[in-house]
């Protein structure tokens, strides 16, 4: 029988990128955390689109609307808290998958690096505009600050608060917007990862001992397509445990409160995989130098390939692990800072801990020179 010409095609794209693919034969689980990423997004545009059939993006009825979902839609109950749980797992393998390429310099594959930090930008964006969408307290006044933080801009920064608004204070507009652009975020963020496994592909993955070679390869399947299948098994089976026995255990409890311009809540916070950044931001006293630092203290990813490239992997490097180490304890901190409160002692150990952050940054390519020139 002959095989049309598309299913041909399509099985050589298939047996080429997954099937064949050249893959090294040393590498863990920690690199398991690419595929489960996959698979979480895929999870969360399934439930998110189920969701958004039901959702209504109006500042009278959103959040009556959650609660409907909630209380009177079949079996949406256990899809909104998939949704929402998963998001917060999504971040956890984000942060893994992340402090993984810098433990091992994944970010020496430059254009896949690049890409993959690009990805990580717009995933915040997407959380943000989601987090903003049941309009609770903590949604309407996160969104209200987190905008405003725009207006810190020089010349055009009010007026480009009133334009992301679409009026002169968070309203239907906005919510509007919001509902519109994190419908369509997850979408961008499937085309990145597809360019983003292209270069993967194309320059080979990396390895725990980061020499990029092509003698000691082995196809994925069947030796790493099992672990990624083993893998995904048991965070299924752990995301139906957690949200059957603590649904809400990272939901902030203000957020329960339909939305009141009138009222302010005592401790407006982000949530906790946003809290490094919002600990950075509350370190500068002045609102141009706190947006700055907090763009920076992102961005600044972008800049690993070009100040951190002088060795392959960190792993045999006792300084460079260290430094590893001391940033992931720092960044720890900042995120338990981000939710106390803007009081002493919280704040002088804030600015402490922030300055840390980017000395860290700031000494990778200190530590490289003193590496090379005296121990290498």
């Amino acid at each position: 029988m002959k095989i049309p010409l598309r299913k041909l095609q399509l099985y050589n794209i298939i047996n080429n990128l997954i099937i064949d693919l050249p893959s090294p034969s040393n590498i863990s689980y920690i690199w398991n955390f690419g595929s489960i990423l996959g698979i979480c997004l895929i999870i969360q545009i399934l439930t998110g689109i189920i969701l958004s059939i039901h959702y209504i993006p109006n500042i009278e009825l959103a959040f009556f609307r959650i609660n409907r979902i909630w209380r009177n839609t079949e079996s949406a109950w256990w899809i909104r808290l998939i949704h929402a749980n998963g998001a917060r797992l999504f971040f956890i393998f984000l942060y893994i998958h992340i402090g993984r390429g810098i433990y091992y310099k994944s970010y020496n594959l430059i254009h896949t690096w690049i890409i993959g930090v690009t990805i990580f930008l717009i995933t915040i964006a997407t959380a943000f505009l989601g987090y903003v969408l049941p309009w609770g307290q903590i949604s309407f006044w996160g969104a209200t600050v987190i905008t405003n933080l725009l207006s810190a801009i020089p010349y055009v920064g009010n007026h480009l608060v009133l334009w992301i608004w679409g009026g002169f204070a968070v309203d239907n507009a906005t919510l509007n917007r919001f509902f519109i652009f994190h419908f369509l975020f997850p979408f961008i963020i499937l085309a990145l990862i597809i360019i983003h496994l292209f270069y993967l592909h194309l320059s080979g993955s990396n390895n725990p001992l980061g020499l990029n070679s092509n003698l000691d390869k082995i196809p994925f399947h069947p030796y790493f397509s099992f672990k990624d299948l083993l893998f995904i098994i048991i965070i299924i089976i752990f995301i139906r445990i957690f949200i059957l026995l603590f649904p809400f255990l990272t939901f902030d409890h203000d957020n329960f409160l339909p939305a009141n311009p009138l009222v302010t809540p005592i401790h407006i916070q982000p949530e906790w995989y946003f809290l490094f950044a919002y600990a950075i931001l509350r370190a500068i006293p002045n609102k141009l130098g706190g947006v700055i630092a907090l763009v920076i203290s992102i961005i600044i990813l972008y800049t690993l390939p070009f100040i951190n490239n002088s060795i392959q992997s960190i792993q045999f490097y006792p300084i460079h692990k260290i430094i590893f180490w001391i940033f992931s304890i720092i960044f720890i901190i900042l995120t338990w800072l981000g939710a106390k409160p803007v009081e002493i002692p919280y704040i002088i150990i804030r600015q402490i801990i922030t300055v840390f952050y980017f000395i860290i940054f700031f000494r990778i390519p200190l530590s490289n020179y003193f590496w090379n020139k005296y121990i290498y």
